[in-house]
């Protein structure tokens, strides 16, 4: 039914279009020619036809926004495309105004666009108030269920709304390492949680559920095909959520590749395209932040070479995106000495090799200064995971879980982990595990905006911090 009177609208819409435009082009009254009718009528018919094709009129529930409307934009051009040829075929194009096209084109447009998102709107008001929305029972670890409802439960708008969930850890043995506190819980939220598969089976019928969600690991087939088996003469949606946490840190979506479904597990969870505002950024403030501070820049080069001997920069090898090595640039805060290949000695409180200079430096943060260098090259952020040294990559690549991962996007100057109290030296592998968590949550929910919110923590809450020394 909400077929049928999305296509009476886009009709409508089409016709008002073509009136509006004929007064915009000439005064009133309205006197249309034939060719003019005939391409109206044309426009009517073939996208009532045609919109069906690119989708326009399936459910936009769950779906986003912008990329439906883009949807309703191409079909619309098409149609377009499609009356102006049928136009030019039967060479009747002096007869129709270029300018009352255009004009009908554009306000056609508008009206089937603006139609659609007041719909759209209206609809997501309804479903959040309850009305219009669908049931939907979850098969699934508790860990992951609970995810998902909490999910459901603050997206109202989506129009789906969570009965019930069966705990698949107790009738299918699928593992969850993530929740197993949780397992043979009651209740989740306000959900019952059942244990008995045809308890579960019978209560989705009884209850009338819209749709089961299977929110399975990958290798849980014999339970999909349990869940398939039991509900095949049944009028329920089956949906499979692939539950990946286990072996996923980033995005979970299903991209095309050669023509081929693909679901992201370990691939970067931001496109090249969608980093360039990021990369904008980096290059602005790094060249706007050394020539502002180039005096600075300058009377800590002079301080440190009256200090000690030794040269002013110091260089050493870390990893960039994708462990790409680079040479990181700081100011240097200690004394020359020299190292044990393969080993790298941080720094401790009243460390005797730190100089009197170089304290303060590292103190206030002063001695990554020249780190917007290795920005205006490229190989750095301003913002993103700190980079740490060869030898501790390492180390705690095999301690701690995802560690590498935080090279899949270029080290920074500041991070999401260092605003948040995790910075200067890291000695306990609990310390190391809460940093990385702290990387790999930026990385997975990172936007520009994030990145000002950390640039702006970073000035305010200044740069000194109580594990620097």
């Amino acid at each position: 039914m909400f077929a049928n009177v999305a296509r009476c609208l886009d009709a409508l819409a089409v016709v008002a279009g073509a009136l509006l435009a004929y007064l915009l082009r000439y005064p009133a009254p309205i006197l249309l020619t034939d060719t003019q009718y005939l391409l109206i009528a044309f426009n009517c018919t073939l996208a009532m036809l045609l919109f069906p094709a690119f989708g326009v009129y399936e459910t936009w529930r769950g779906k986003p926004l912008v990329a439906m409307l883009m949807r309703v934009v191409c079909a619309w051009l098409v149609v377009v495309v499609a009356g102006l040829m049928l136009v030019f075929t039967l060479h009747q194009m002096n007869a129709v105004s270029r300018l009352w096209f255009g004009y009908s084109t554009l306000v056609s447009g508008a009206l089937i666009v603006a139609t659609k998102l007041v719909a759209h709107l209206a609809l997501r008001r309804a479903r959040s108030r309850g009305i219009n929305c669908r049931s939907v029972a979850i098969v699934g670890a508790p860990g992951f269920a609970r995810s998902l409802v909490a999910h459901l439960q603050g997206m109202p708008q989506g129009g789906f709304r969570p009965l019930c969930v069966f705990d698949a850890t107790t009738a299918g043995a699928v593992p969850d390492p993530y929740a197993l506190e949780e397992r043979g819980t009651e209740r989740i939220g306000t959900l019952p949680v059942l244990t008995d598969p045809d308890a579960f089976v019978a209560r989705v019928r009884r209850e009338h559920i819209d749709e089961v969600w299977l929110a399975l690991p990958l290798s849980e087939e014999h339970t999909l095909y349990r869940f398939m088996r039991a509900f095949r003469d049944d009028f329920v949606n089956l949906r499979f959520i692939p539950d990946v946490r286990s072996i996923s840190l980033f995005d979970h979506g299903v991209v095309d590749i050669v023509g081929l479904p693909t679901i992201n597990l370990t691939a970067p969870a931001v496109s090249p395209p969608q980093l360039w505002p990021k990369m904008v950024f980096d290059r602005l403030f790094a060249l706007t932040a050394l020539v502002a501070l180039s005096p600075l820049l300058a009377a800590i080069a002079v301080a440190i070479k009256l200090s000690s001997p030794g040269p002013v920069i110091f260089r050493q090898r870390r990893k960039g995106v994708d462990g790409q090595p680079f040479d990181i640039y700081k100011f240097r805060s200690m004394t020359v000495h020299h190292e044990t290949p393969g080993q790298i000695t941080q720094a401790t409180r009243g460390d005797a090799r730190v100089t009197r200079i170089g304290a303060f430096l590292r103190r206030t943060s002063l001695d990554e200064l020249p780190q917007f260098f290795n920005v205006l090259l490229g190989q750095m952020s301003v913002v993103g995971p700190r980079p740490h040294a060869l030898e501790h990559d390492d180390l705690y690549k095999d301690l701690v879980y995802g560690y590498m991962h935080r090279y899949r996007i270029k080290p920074g100057i500041t991070g999401w982990a260092q605003v948040n109290g995790y910075r200067g030296a890291t000695r306990k592998v609990e310390k190391m595990e809460t940093r990385v968590k702290f990387d790999l949550f930026y990385i997975h929910n990172w936007s520009f905006w994030f990145d000002m919110k950390i640039v702006l923590a970073t000035i305010l809450k200044g740069f000194t911090g109580r594990n620097a020394y």
